[in-house]
């Protein structure tokens, strides 16, 4: 019985994703762009005024490593939504929050006080570690996180880090761990008003708006057009999620790597190049007729 319940639910997601229309044109271009990466990659692409989608590898498991950051996101407005948080209250920092690196937050004296929206504000808009962990703590944990998560539908996006009974999970992709489909999903819901409320969705949005790091997919937009976006990096991993406002329609690119032979932290990096011609290839083919000419 056990097995024809499996095979069951496989059949189901099996349906499901060959349901799914397939821009034939752009995965094709997709794939020849990605094909010579030294490393793993893996591409998921939705046009959402279409429902086309196009992928690589789309379903296999990365690492998030900052991406993360929006399943904490997630976690805090639920938090606030539930009235056990408020968006402006008063925090205090401790010594014992710190995070080792370059992080504004953890230069703070013990003691200073701080807004909660100020410390969301870090996380997403220069990817502070020291604000990101303890976020994770005020948002239940990664345990209360992963249950978010698992209501929505995510059966492998998953927070690692600091999560009883996911210490193996953390050995082999860090902090967390998710897919590109998923991953865009995630972006999509939050778009589409699906996660917590409308109100809590479009307050996430405004929040990814604002990122910092965009000198990768993000440079490959004009900078008249909205984007929501978090980046996600360590040495062998190189990671992006963009909602991208497009005029002719919005759209979802969500591209991951992993085991990255070059592991340099200059824009030269292979995948980061990769990124931007991924990021170009999808802003010129969805914005023909765009008079910006992305940079690659």
């Amino acid at each position: 019985m056990k097995k024809i319940i499996i095979s069951s639910w496989l059949l189901v997601i099996f349906i499901s994703l060959s349901a799914q229309p397939i821009d034939h044109k752009l995965q094709q271009k997709i794939r020849h762009l990605v094909k010579d990466l030294h490393g793993d990659i893996g591409v998921y692409v939705k046009n959402l005024r279409t429902g086309k989608i196009a992928q690589f590898n789309a379903d296999t498991l990365f690492p998030t490593a900052s991406m993360v950051k929006v399943p904490i996101l997630i976690g805090i407005q639920d938090k606030i939504a539930k009235g056990q948080l408020d968006y402006h209250q008063q925090l205090e920092y401790k010594d014992s929050l710190y995070y080792a690196g370059e992080d504004i937050l953890g230069s703070f004296k013990n003691g200073e006080k701080i807004g909660l929206h100020k410390v969301l504000m870090l996380m997403l808009t220069t990817s502070d570690n020291t604000a990101s962990l303890w976020l994770q703590s005020l948002a239940g944990t990664g345990t209360r996180i992963n249950e978010i998560l698992d209501s929505l539908g995510m059966k492998y996006t998953r927070v690692n880090s600091r999560t009883p009974g996911r210490e193996t999970n953390r050995q082999q992709y860090g902090w967390g761990q998710t897919t590109p489909r998923e991953m865009g999903t995630l972006m999509e819901k939050i778009y589409r008003g699906e996660v917590i409320s409308k109100q809590a969705s479009e307050k996430m949005i405004r929040l990814l708006g604002r990122n910092y790091n965009d000198e990768q997919a993000i440079a490959e937009i004009p900078p008249y057009i909205f984007v929501a976006s978090k980046n996600g990096c360590v040495n062998a991993s190189r990671s992006e999620i963009l909602l991208v406002m497009a005029p002719h329609g919005p759209y979802i690119f969500s591209v991951e790597t992993k085991n990255l032979k070059d592991q340099s932290w200059d824009n030269t990096n292979e995948a980061w190049v990769l990124t931007r011609r991924l990021s170009a290839l999808c802003w010129n083919y969805f914005e023909p007729r765009s008079r910006w000419k992305p940079s690659l």
